[in-house]
């Protein structure tokens, strides 16, 4: 579990590695991640756009932007939160996702809110690395 916390917005990200959607024979391995946006401040906000920046293995760098998440710009009332679940493919077993969220308060103040760094890890990574220690 990873988390940030910008302008009394907390954003915990929870990725899980999806075995049964991977096929490393081919190099494609899939993750989920559930992302938990809780609104800690006073003012009601809504979530308009994202912005990922997704590092694979081998360092090559996506950057994915577009309005809400998962097809909606939730509002978010002070005290509650807003879950949802998405994906990331990958060509190699490890990689790093970090980002932003573009929100507005109701007096009509935009900011961004931190979405932390989390890390995307196989069990295939573990036995690459280990291999490359050892030849």
């Amino acid at each position: 579990m990873y988390q940030a916390l910008t302008h009394d917005i907390e954003v915990t990200v929870t990725p899980s590695f999806l075995e049964d959607q991977s096929s490393p024979g081919h190099g494609d391995y899939f993750w989920a991640y559930t992302v938990q946006i809780a609104n800690l401040g006073p003012r009601p906000v809504q979530l308009r756009a994202r912005t990922w920046r997704i590092v694979d293995g081998d360092g090559a760098v996506e950057a994915v932007t577009g309005p809400g998440v998962v097809g909606e710009q939730p509002h978010i009332a002070p005290g509650d939160a807003y879950t949802y679940t998405s994906g990331c493919p990958l060509r190699t077993p490890h990689g790093v996702m970090s980002g932003s969220y573009a929100m507005i308060d109701a007096a009509g103040e935009r900011f961004e809110v931190t979405i932390p760094t989390f890390v995307l890890d196989s069990p295939y990574a573990i036995r690459a690395g280990v291999a490359r220690i050892i030849h």
